[in-house]
């Protein structure tokens, strides 16, 4: 049996994040067991821009809410216009209301 990469793993947790819900790099990183490599889903996440993959990369911020990836998509508004489109509100690269539109996977993937 072939072992998933950890990119691999970072993108079907991606995948799973529902509309109108965000995480964090650190929390798919505990999620995967990997409790402080989030700069390792960061790099996993900009690395899909290059992929034909379908991930809903906008909807992964920073711990504090904040749109750091955001110079990874097309233009610099391209992933506060797709949170915009499910109704999540930004200002100043921040997510207003950022616990409320938190999504953990470890609690919402839990078996």
């Amino acid at each position: 049996m072939d072992k998933i990469s950890f990119y691999e793993q970072v993108y079907q947790v991606v995948a799973l994040i529902p509309k109108g819900k965000v995480t964090s790099y650190g929390a798919i990183a505990a999620y995967l067991g990997t409790k402080g490599s989030s700069r390792m889903v960061g790099y996993a996440m900009n690395q899909v821009h290059s992929l034909s993959l379908n991930i809903p990369a906008h909807r992964v911020v920073n711990r504090n809410g904040l749109l750091t990836g955001k110079f990874h998509f097309e233009s610099p508004t391209k992933m506060q216009d797709q949170l915009a489109s499910e109704g999540i509100i930004v200002e100043e690269d921040k997510i207003i209301n950022f616990k409320a539109h938190f999504w953990d996977p470890a609690i919402a993937l839990a078996l």
